[in-house]
């Protein structure tokens, strides 16, 4: 019973001090995120560089996007978009959760709104700094635009591949269209290159390129955007 009542003694001990060295961890990381955050938006503010791409040649309004590719995007992105606050908790805990068990930093759980403010205010290094500065100014983001204007802002600062910046110069450069004018397969193809340009643009490896398009496609079958039957007739194009 003693030596029961030892162990419990040393398992709680145990928890509390984990539990003290994650608060003190989050302490320090949220300490120097919000620094990067505060720095960033201290040489150029969020409302001054969303006015920079507004000002871009041929930036593409939400309503000039094609529905498809909106849904495309979401269902590939971040399929709760529309309801999470700029940050997705259950995304952020299965990602965190997978960079454990392989001891890597492959799996980051950002939300669309994420990937904007990372875009537009900070460098794609990866580090626990970085993403923590991407949650203030997801946050920021969230209280002072809507989901339409983050949306079309997003898309319009993208790398799409093949020099490519922006939806409108994608759907011109790969299909000779207007974003608007993109067919369901068309749609679908440029959802899924931004996720790794040089690997899935049809200019480098077409066969990639259409095995991610069905990857997108899928999402869209998973998130009941379309059905499997209409997947496989937009795969047939």
């Amino acid at each position: 019973m003693k030596k029961r009542h030892r162990l419990r003694k040393l398992l709680g001990i145990l928890f509390v001090i984990l539990l003290l060295a994650a608060a003190g961890a989050a302490a320090y990381f949220g300490i120097r995120g919000y620094d990067m955050y505060r720095t960033a938006t201290e040489q150029e503010s969020i409302a001054e560089r969303v006015e920079e791409i507004r000002s871009m040649e041929h930036f593409t309004y939400y309503e000039e996007l094609a529905d498809f590719y909106i849904d495309a995007v979401i269902s590939a992105e971040d399929h709760r978009f529309e309801s999470h606050p700029g940050i997705d908790v259950i995304a952020i805990c299965r990602a965190a959760w997978t960079d454990l068990r392989t001891l890597s930093f492959k799996e980051g759980g950002s939300t669309i709104t994420q990937q904007l403010a990372k875009n537009m205010l900070f460098s794609q290094e990866k580090s626990i700094d970085r993403k923590v500065a991407e949650v203030f100014a997801a946050l920021a983001l969230e209280a002072d635009y809507s989901k339409k204007e983050i949306f079309e802002l997003y898309v319009n600062t993208l790398y799409f591949g093949s020099g490519y910046y922006g939806i409108y110069e994608a759907a011109e450069g790969y299909f000779d269209k207007l974003p608007a004018e993109l067919t369901d397969y068309e749609a679908a193809m440029l959802a899924g290159i931004p996720n790794a340009p040089s690997v899935y643009s049809p200019d480098e490896n077409g066969e990639l390129a259409m095995q991610r398009t069905e990857q997108v496609l899928s999402c869209m079958v998973r998130n009941a955007c379309i059905t499997q039957e209409e997947a496989e007739k937009i795969q047939m194009h």
